[in-house]
């Protein structure tokens, strides 16, 4: 018997339709670009409309570009050229496009200049919205931060201790000239008063040159090793320490900049393929969750996460109108300034401080006998009683300011005849009488936090906390690819974040 030819489908490539399929019927009703499509339809696009001017040729809707771009961010198309070639080539965009076809310089202008003052109006109210159908509370929020790397080269740095070390060296050059210019003078009444290099700066360099060149001008047979030093401190100080005060105006309260993305702070990351312990330029993301939700995001130059909650707090009231009702976060936010912010705000602070978790380990316990907060306070005589049920009196106040500027006053004890004490060198390891710092405002904050903790509604926000900010973390910079910044600049990078934002809403939404 002949053997059979296979049957196949019909193929013809240049068939005519009679009703050609449009781009609706391509797409599944749920699909996750008709909630981005239906979402933004639903916002207020004045704030972006008011980006563009009245003059000039006619521009991409707004509303068609942010579409592009928040479903960009939630398909991990974050380049400007591959959304692109996505709204010539991707039924799903061409379908929010309405086959517009906007090239990469129209989609990365309108990303980094026409959102500027606009994306946070838009993140609001896709919360609002989404708090209207019920999917997140604004007023109970869980807060955590990570940190991810800037669009910036890591080997462009600039460090203020490097500029302090290299100031301390030109005051030392040019001390040393001058103590050379003392010693070959003939009277010290030849020699005007030393510069004062006490705190170094342009003027007081410039001041200290002329007279060493002054000082320097009428004598003969110097010292050739001298006579270069001095050279060079002509030619390159007043220039050096121009680039040093510029350097510091950027830098801030920073301890080190990139020259690629001046905004930009090293900071270690977690994702750290060599497992060096390498830095990198990078910025600390901070977020607030619901029902891993994002309801609130800033973006932060300092890598620590204490320094971050005020201004944090702050954008969540400029956006709401309030702050949260609740607060969940872990112990790297745990210090004296937040607590009493929350306490302020009337927050409900389910905040860990640094010890919280040892703290409920009775091996811990056991080693902390003589740690100051376990010994007997006496309210009436103002005194603590040490171990041995000696006496330890007030002996004045201390104080501290911390980096933000928050002021802190710790009340001094000390103890007498600790020299022979049975238990000297095991109570404490000073050779002196033991002095113990007490700060009463950290304490009461520090005990309420204990209390509210371990309460019912503390341990419940405790366990909720691990999985509903940090998998936010997770999804965007695993599943999603997102594990380092595009654009350049705070402004950009808060542009960008904000859109990563809202892509995580609509995809959770969708999903």
């Amino acid at each position: 018997m002949p053997n059979k030819a296979p049957v196949f489908k019909p193929y013809n490539q240049h068939q005519i339709m009679m009703l050609p399929p449009s781009l609706e019927e391509l797409i599944p009703e749920s699909h996750t670009v008709r909630v981005v499509n239906e979402v933004i339809n639903r916002i207020n696009v004045e704030p972006l409309l008011s980006a563009y001017q009245t003059k000039g040729t006619s521009s991409y809707h707004p509303l068609m570009l942010l579409k592009v771009l928040v479903y960009g961010y939630v398909s991990n198309i974050y380049s400007s050229r591959k959304l692109e070639a996505a709204c010539k080539e991707n039924i799903h965009f061409m379908w929010l496009s309405a086959m517009n076809r906007p090239d990469h310089h129209t989609i990365n202008r309108f990303r980094g200049e026409r959102l500027k003052d606009a994306l946070r109006k838009v993140f609001e109210q896709v919360v609002t919205l989404l708090a209207q159908e019920g999917l997140l509370s604004i007023e109970e929020v869980y807060t955590d931060g990570t940190k991810i790397e800037a669009n910036a080269n890591k080997y462009t740095f600039v460090w203020k201790k490097a500029i302090q070390t290299n100031k301390e060296k030109m005051k030392a050059q040019i001390n040393q000239i001058w103590q050379y210019a003392q010693n070959i003078s003939d009277t010290e009444d030849d020699l005007p008063e030393p510069p004062d290099l006490t705190t170094i700066n342009k003027e007081k360099v410039e001041e200290a040159i002329a007279q060493l060149n002054e000082a320097l001008a009428d004598k003969k047979n110097i010292d050739k090793k001298v006579k270069a030093k001095l050279n060079y401190i002509n030619k390159n100080f007043l220039k050096n320490m121009d680039k040093y005060e510029q350097q510091e105006a950027i830098l801030g309260e920073r301890n080190s900049y990139s020259k690629t993305d001046e905004d930009a702070t090293f900071m270690r990351m977690k994702e750290d393929h060599m497992k060096n312990g390498q830095l990198k330029p990078g910025y600390n993301t901070q977020i607030s969750t619901s029902n891993q939700y994002i309801v609130n995001y800033t973006i932060h130059p300092n890598p620590t996460d204490t320094t971050t909650l005020a201004l944090h707090l702050a954008q969540h009231q400029q956006s709401f109108g309030t702050a949260p009702q609740s607060l969940t976060a872990d112990a790297g936010y745990g210090s004296e300034e937040n607590y009493a912010l929350l306490e302020e705000l009337n927050v409900a602070a389910f905040v860990k401080y640094g010890k919280f978790d040892k703290e409920q380990s009775q091996r811990y316990q056991d080693k902390q006998l003589f740690a100051s907060d376990k010994l007997y306070y006496d309210e009436v005589n103002d005194q603590y009683i040490c171990p041995m049920g000696q006496a330890m009196t007030y002996v004045g106040d201390s104080r501290k300011q911390t980096t933000t500027g928050f002021k802190q006053t710790y009340r001094r004890y000390q103890a007498k005849n600790c020299s022979h004490c049975p238990l000297n060198g095991v109570c404490h390891k000073s050779k002196e009488n033991r002095i113990i710092e007490i700060n009463a405002s950290l304490n009461r904050l520090k005990e309420q936090a204990y209390q509210l903790l371990n309460s019912e509604q503390g341990v419940m926000h405790r366990k909720k906390r691990c999985y509903d900010v940090e998998p936010v973390f997770g999804n965007i910079k695993h599943n999603h690819g997102f594990k380092r910044f595009m654009l350049r600049g705070k402004k950009k990078v808060e542009i960008e974040w904000g859109l990563i934002a809202i892509a995580h809403n609509l995809r959770k939404k969708a999903a």
